[in-house]
């Protein structure tokens, strides 16, 4: 990274964007988390952001899932979409971040990823699909996986953007399926728990989504202690171009289209493949 935390790909007049990944550790006060959005978010654009991604569970956040994280969840019209939205409107920006999102039967919550807009509106919605029943941890016992549906998708700056959250990295068909849809740019918001070779797992699946797929991927991971942090942006090559340790930051990147064009010139794997994706 340079000095001022911002990589830079290709050139301005190469259409370019910059994207950013902002780490930060949510607590279960709503109000402080998007004050620390609102923080992270400026400081992202006055490096030059116009995508700034944010954890998984941006919105509420204890240690374990209990019967406090289904009381503060939301529907997407709640306080907190309604934060971000104003927060992307008075930057001019795209912001993704995790959220808990009230559910019909009320039982659990949805672990779900929402997109807004430099105009202040939703742009996607993903509710997680593979829930983090590993490692002694049971997600699946508060929190109800996302129903199979087409893959959600926004445009930004010539790219094509797709959502997957956290643990769909250990299973490479869903970045697939996002490529599929026409994506060039995944971003992953995250909760990836440290432990016993966690982080090398999690350096080693961004970049393999991004290699085998010859696509940018944004993976935004919470700060310790009980996330692994090294939130990062990884190129279709597998380069990291911007990446965090430790601390609550951001790192920006610029991305431009022509890399992802260039990288499958060389590596045409995509189109060499021999098999597709379905559902089970």
């Amino acid at each position: 990274m340079t000095e001022s935390g911002v990589s830079r790909v290709g050139s301005h007049g190469d259409s370019s964007v910059g994207v950013a990944v902002a780490q930060f550790a949510p607590g279960n006060d709503p109000a402080a988390n998007l004050a620390s959005i609102r923080d992270l978010a400026t400081l992202a654009v006055e490096r030059g952001a116009s995508l700034v991604v944010f954890p998984e569970y941006s919105s509420y956040f204890t240690p374990e899932l209990g019967a406090n994280s289904l009381a503060a969840a939301e529907p997407l019209d709640g306080p907190f979409v309604a934060g971000l939205e104003a927060i992307a409107k008075v930057l001019g920006v795209h912001l993704v971040a995790g959220m808990l999102e009230t559910t019909a039967a009320g039982d659990r919550f949805s672990n779900t990823v929402v997109a807004v807009g430099p105009n202040g509106a939703i742009v996607a919605a993903y509710r997680k699909i593979h829930l983090y029943d590993a490692f002694g941890q049971r997600e699946s016992e508060w929190v109800r996986p996302g129903d199979i549906e087409a893959p959600e998708t926004f445009p930004l700056a010539g790219f094509t953007v797709g959502i997957q959250t956290c643990y769909d990295l250990r299973f490479p068909e869903v970045t697939r399926r996002l490529v599929d849809a026409g994506a060039d740019l995944v971003v992953v918001p995250s909760e990836w728990v440290r432990g016993p070779l966690k982080e090398q797992h999690w350096r080693t699946l961004v970049t393999a989504r991004a290699l085998e797929n010859t696509v940018f991927v944004a993976a935004a991971d919470q700060a310790p202690p009980i996330g692994a942090g090294n939130s990062m942006i990884v190129d279709p090559m597998g380069v990291e171009l911007a990446t965090l340790g430790e601390e609550t930051s951001v790192a920006v990147a610029w991305l431009a289209r022509s890399r992802v064009v260039s990288v499958r010139e060389i590596n045409p794997a995509l189109r060499m493949r021999r098999f597709g994706v379905h559902p089970l």
